[in-house]
Parts: C-alpha cells; structure tokens; sequence
C-alpha cells in the first residue's frame, strides 16, 4: 500500500474564488487553514482509500493507518507493507511505527527527494485534486467533504484505469481479466 497527505485549503462558506471570481468575493476571509486528505492506494489492484482530517500528525496517519488497514480487509486486502515519503509524521512518529508493528505491516520508505518512487500514491493525490477538490466550485468545506465519498466510490467501482489495462480497481480485486492480455 502506498500512502501520502493532499493538503488542501478550505473553502469559505458561500464559496471561494471560484464561485465569486477573484477580487469578488463578498467576505475576504484569510487564514481558514487547511484540510488534509490522507490518502491510501493497494499497489495492485489501485483501490484507494481516503479521509479528511484536521492536521498530519504522527497519531493521525496512526488512526488514518488501522482504518485503511480495515478498509482493504474487507476487501480481501492484506496489508503487509506501507510506502510512504520520509515526512515526520511518517518517519518519526511512534504511534504511527506503533500501529504499523501492531497490525502486522512493515514500513518502507521512499529514498529521500525521489517522490517518483511512491507514484501511485502521488498519481491518486493528482487525480484526487484535479477530478474531485478542484473539478468544480463548491459553495462550502462541508459540501466538497460530502463529495468525497461519492469520488472515491466512482474511482474504485466505475473509472477506468489505464495503469492496469483499463480495467477498474474493483476488477482487479474480483480477477476480471484484462482486455489487453
């Protein structure tokens, strides 16, 4: 499994600069902080996993961990090791080492200034930001949180992936063969 952390700034209520255009926003609020998406894809079949969070704190990506952990189980997915970049809260942390040991999962990380390495993770962050936080104006935090879900329900059960011959990452994990072999 390959994890990262999208930071992604908040969305004033009545909509940002894209729903009032810029120098036209009715309230200039500075300052409304961000949210982080953490984010987990299974490195064979491309099934992702995401959640909002408040901040990327070691016992965050913990929790964010064990819940991703449950999530691929359900799925059939065992989870034997985790990619991830050399951040602290990944690096550092012993509640996130903690969790890792705890469930059975072995920590590898990426060799330092080489993001290529955890491409997957980064291409779902790419693919996230462009076809789901940025593809329209919301009018609210609250209302782009709620398309989360919906996103990543699409991504996994409906989109086709070229990574993996076209097929969706559903498809890989119920061995539907590719229409490229």
């Amino acid at each position: 499994m390959h994890i990262d952390v999208k930071k992604l700034g908040r969305i004033p209520d009545g909509g940002g600069w894209k729903v009032h255009g810029r120098g036209q926003r009715p309230h200039r609020k500075r300052g409304l902080g961000f949210d982080y998406v953490h984010t987990a894809i299974d490195d064979h079949s491309r099934l992702a996993y995401a959640e909002i969070h408040d901040d990327e704190k070691g016992t965050t990506c913990a929790g964010f961990l064990a819940r991703a952990t449950a999530f691929y189980a359900a799925h059939g997915i065992t989870i034997e090791r985790v990619l991830s970049d050399n951040a602290k809260n990944y690096r550092q942390s012993h509640a996130f080492r903690d969790a890792a040991a705890g469930l059975g999962i072995r920590l590898k990380f990426i060799k330092p200034h080489c993001p290529w390495t955890n491409g997957k993770a980064e291409r779902l962050n790419r693919t996230l930001a462009t076809e789901w936080a940025y593809a329209r104006a919301y009018d609210s935090n609250s209302e782009r949180a709620r398309a989360l879900p919906i996103w990543l329900d699409h991504y996994n059960l409906e989109r086709p992936h070229t990574g993996i011959g076209g097929l969706r990452p559903i498809d890989r994990i119920n061995n539907v063969p590719s229409q490229y072999t």
